[in-house]
């Protein structure tokens, strides 16, 4: 039987009132807290990479580095100035998602709680205060997400050009958009409603996308696809533990209140009849969650699509909140989840309060606290260079948190820009074969190699707070040299992941 498409409905207004009241409480708090700690290791990786501005790089697309250059260039290059860019677009996902609520039918009610409820998870808290690839991925999953159900619902066509739109931006962003569209897909295909798939805007939609993606894709495939082999290093290694922690983690990152609401939305969805054009929405979320487990993918990446959940079920879980008790008992767990939220997800601790449970919940806590204190523990060992080959010596980094670390907070102890063979560092190039100096080598690779002879632990960096992070305790290693020019040594110190 041919489903019928909803094409006329009179939806409520956007409660905008109570809506941009915690819109601007978000606001207000990450704006207040965003300069507190530092910068994240990956953050220092965006702020380097936004330096050297293409349409790819190793382990992502361009979208992220260049925003962190925009607001870097406009705010200043500070925690405080790059993550200007991260709070507008945490603000404009939670506006989004009010909107999803009022495309399902939500009322005003419906719409600030759905906000509130998407706005206070410990997952959105987190990556809301810092710049990530996954901060602006939220914002552009919701939209996609917003946009689908305004198709399914209305069979308007001309919906497919934003919807490529979306897709085509989003895989500027981060690849993992894919997933989400391949789960609507599969829904709209089983489910319906299949009348939007028949017209010409979808194709129209399709061009939009290409269009959009054609340089990231040529350069992907200029540079033999690296972020496929990153990919896989991250199935390979972390495959298994992802697999494990999948299940708990998509109740542990809304909350318990919040995963009691988006289990509720996506049960509302299956079942509402007045809902049925939305029943894609829920068919996608188990469609994600089989891939992710097939290819061990991180159990946040599904995250952004709980949240299209969420305004599906908020209605239900108010309808069951008829008596004191109840009402009692969720805002008790409430109120706890919020606690937990801001202390695991928002710098409000001391630093020197992050060791112990705060980092078992979010280890990324720890990684914003270190990073002058290393920096100014490897000009001490940068020190122990005879002045007279400093201008022939070279700063090697085993990853690229303490390379964007020394090429920001460097300067100030007069410290050469640092050189690394991960990720995209690597690209940026080697040292010229003039370099025949000392080798400074910040963590363990190539230390241990035949590549650097003569080499000595000189420095363990400490933070100074004794925070057992994962820079805590690195090796600073003094090499004489290295044991071939740097452009032949340099394709053996790549590293992906």
């Amino acid at each position: 039987m041919t489903q019928e498409v909803v094409t006329t409905k009179s939806l409520p207004a956007l409660a905008w009132r109570p809506v941009g009241l915690v819109a601007a409480i978000q606001l207000v708090v990450l704006t207040a807290l965003s300069g507190r700690y530092g910068f994240h290791r990956d953050e220092l990786y965006f702020v380097a990479a936004g330096k050297h501005l293409d349409w790819g790089y190793t382990d992502q697309p361009p979208i992220t580095p260049a925003l962190a250059w925009l607001s870097t260039s406009i705010f200043g290059e500070t925690p405080f100035g790059l993550r200007v860019v991260a709070t507008l677009a945490a603000v404009a996902t939670i506006i989004v998602i009010a909107y999803v609520a009022r495309e399902l039918g939500g009322n005003s009610t419906v719409q600030w709680v759905s906000a509130a409820v998407a706005a206070l998870g410990p997952f959105v808290v987190a990556v809301s205060h810092m710049l990530s690839t996954t901060t602006i991925d939220m914002l552009i999953w919701t939209l996609l997400g917003l946009f689908v159900l305004r198709l399914l619902r209305t069979g308007d066509g001309r919906w497919w050009l934003a919807i490529g739109a979306v897709i085509g931006v989003g895989m500027a962003n981060k690849w993992l958009i894919l997933l989400l569209v391949f789960g609507l897909a599969v829904g709209v295909l089983v489910f319906g409603p299949r009348e939007v798939l028949r017209t010409w805007w979808l194709a129209a939609g399709v061009a939009v996308t290409l269009a959009l993606i054609a340089p990231v894709m040529v350069w992907q495939a200029a540079n033999d696809f690296p972020m496929l082999t990153v990919a896989s290093g991250i199935s390979e290694d972390d495959g298994a533990e992802n697999r494990i922690l999948f299940v708990p983690m998509q109740l542990v990152y809304p909350t318990p209140v919040g995963a009691a609401v988006w289990i509720a939305g996506l049960v509302r969805l299956w079942r509402d009849p007045s809902l049925r054009w939305a029943r894609a929405l829920a068919v996608s979320y188990p469609v994600v969650c089989v891939v992710l487990l097939i290819v061990g993918g991180k159990p946040y990446y599904s995250v952004p699509l709980l949240l299209l959940l969420i305004p599906a079920g908020v209605q239900p879980v108010l309808n069951w909140l008829t008596t004191t008790l109840r009402r009692a008992v969720v805002g008790v767990f409430a109120a706890i989840g919020v606690v937990l939220a801001v202390i695991t997800g928002l710098p409000v601790l001391p630093p020197s309060g992050l060791d112990g449970p705060v980092l078992a919940i979010n280890k990324e806590q720890g990684e914003q606290v270190g990073w002058p204190e290393l920096t100014a523990n490897v000009a001490r060992a940068w020190t122990q260079i005879p002045e007279d080959l400093r201008a022939t010596s070279v700063i090697f980094t085993s990853n690229y948190g303490q390379a964007g670390a020394i090429e920001h907070y460097g300067p100030r102890f007069t410290l050469p820009k640092p050189h690394s063979g991960h990720m995209s560092y690597w690209d940026w190039g080697p040292p010229s074969d003039r370099m025949t100096g000392a080798v400074l080598v910040v963590g363990g690779q190539p230390t241990q190699s035949s590549l650097l002879a003569g080499c000595r632990v000189v420095e363990e960096n400490d933070n100074g707070i004794g925070l057992d992070n994962e820079e805590q305790d690195t090796p600073i290693t003094l090499c004489d040299r290295t044991t071939a020019p740097w452009s032949v040594i340099w394709p053996q110190l790549r590293r992906f992941y």
